[in-house]
């Protein structure tokens, strides 16, 4: 029986799902901002955010949130704290491209207890339970089983923002090219992890993201047999923003091939 803190985070979902698909015909419509170059915001995101808020703050008035849009709300100091992206893959969904989700995660005193990320184009919906295991619409998932390189598809986001060391991505880029079937960046960094649990993906990595970028992402992954480090192999990811997952055996091997590459960037980059 899922946990009645996951049925609401569920119903909130899809009435932000639920916002976004009466929006997507419209675009042209929709006041449309840039936070920063290439980073953008529309009415739809902050409409669906705050369907979110509003469902899961009448069930849980004194939960905390952290939310892309409105930044912290809810009780200061709570325990519990919802983490949110209302429409993870805006340019996706600004420019017409059928990818993107909505993703929700709560904290339990700084651990990852629930995780949502409904897609509302194909209606799937993901959800993992701390200990519970990971789902796609009520059946179990689990990560692909590939142990190396060879023949895997992995998933990336590659660096769009000013502060993101492009040519650092692009040696990890190489590094893990050449064995590999192909790397696909679909746009939607929930979504490519959500594609991790459920084996879509063999693996995935990026770097600059943010908390609510792959909080439900991560505990899909967990949950569905995978294993999530930062590029240092420890579990600073939330904090770093950087990202490494996939089975065990083949995190490990993306780890030292990401590990090695940096490392020889940041030698090449050394001023002598």
């Amino acid at each position: 029986m899922p946990h009645p803190m996951l049925n609401i985070a569920v119903r909130a979902a899809r009435a932000a799902g639920s916002i976004i698909s009466r929006s997507h015909h419209r675009v042209n419509d929709l006041t449309i901002e840039s936070k920063r170059r290439n980073d953008y915001v529309s009415d739809v995101d902050r409409q669906a955010e705050g369907a979110i808020i509003d469902t899961l703050l009448r069930a849980y008035p004194d939960h905390a949130i952290l939310a892309e849009e409105t930044g912290a709300g809810g009780t200061e100091g709570s325990e519990y704290r919802w983490i949110i992206d209302p429409l993870d893959g805006t340019t996706n969904f600004l420019h017409g491209i059928p990818h993107y989700a909505v993703s929700i995660a709560l904290e339990y005193q700084g651990r990852l207890e629930l995780g949502v990320v409904y897609n509302p184009v194909n209606q799937e919906l993901f959800t993992a339970e701390r200990g519970g295991g990971a789902f796609l619409d009520n059946r179990r998932i689990r990560v692909a089983p590939r142990k190396g390189l060879e023949g895997a598809l992995l998933g990336t986001g590659i660096p769009f923002r000013d502060d993101q060391n492009l040519e650092r991505y692009i040696a990890t880029l190489r590094a893990l090219h050449g064995p590999i079937a192909g790397i696909r960046r679909p746009g939607s960094a929930a979504l490519d992890l959500a594609w991790v649990a459920c084996g879509r993906f063999d693996g995935f990595w990026e770097f600059g993201l943010k908390p609510w970028d792959m909080a439900a992402g991560v505990l899909l992954v967990r949950e569905a047999g995978g294993v999530v480090i930062d590029n240092h192999g420890g579990d600073g990811y939330l904090a770093s923003g950087n990202l490494i997952c996939a089975n065990p055996k083949l995190t490990h091997v993306m780890l030292q091939a990401i590990s090695k590459a940096e490392k020889e960037h940041e030698s090449v980059s050394r001023p002598s």
